[in-house]
């Protein structure tokens, strides 16, 4: 069955929010294996899940952001969340997940094709998104890839630091 894209309801919420928990669990795991030891992980994700269901709620409910969710089956499978700058001409896919039942038949890159056109029919002249180079981030990477995008290497660095003082 082909999934239909449409505008996010708010009884999808729900739906959203764990269908992203499940996907990104492979993320986060190879996130804490990269970063093993240095206590970034740890201080940034003490416990995931909350986490990160608040920052796709958050993120799905923000003015300023077009969320699409793919149906199939009567079941939310994916969502995708983008943004436009107006004044730089330039679109973010701000965030994409497709529950894991439901990947590797080209969902992913249908909302990502959504979110882009969508972009294009605000007037942005240039789309971008960002993900990780770590081996959880693999199939996002692909999926951007096969939708036309061009990767830009960039490194972040992080590290943990001793607390002085009393701030």
């Amino acid at each position: 069955m082909t999934p239909t894209i449409r505008t996010l309801h708010d009884d999808d919420l729900p739906a959203v929010l764990d269908l992203a928990v499940r996907a990104w669990a492979p993320v986060f795991a190879s996130m804490r294996d990269v970063l093993a030891g240095s206590g970034v992980y740890e201080h940034f994700f003490p416990e995931w899940e909350p986490v990160q269901r608040r920052a796709v709620g958050q993120v799905c409910t923000a003015t300023g952001h077009d969320v699409a969710v793919a149906v199939d089956g009567g079941r939310v499978a994916g969502f995708v969340a983008a943004r436009a700058d107006e004044a730089e001409r330039l679109g973010e896919i701000v965030m994409l997940a497709v529950d894991p039942e439901f990947q590797r038949r080209g969902i992913g890159g249908a909302l990502t094709r959504y979110a882009a056109d969508g972009l294009a029919a605000r007037g942005m002249a240039v789309a971008m998104v960002e993900t990780g180079g770590d081996v959880g981030h693999a199939p996002a990477r692909r999926t951007y890839e096969r939708a036309g995008f061009t990767p830009m290497p960039v490194v972040r660095f992080f590290a943990t630091l001793p607390i002085t003082g009393n701030s």
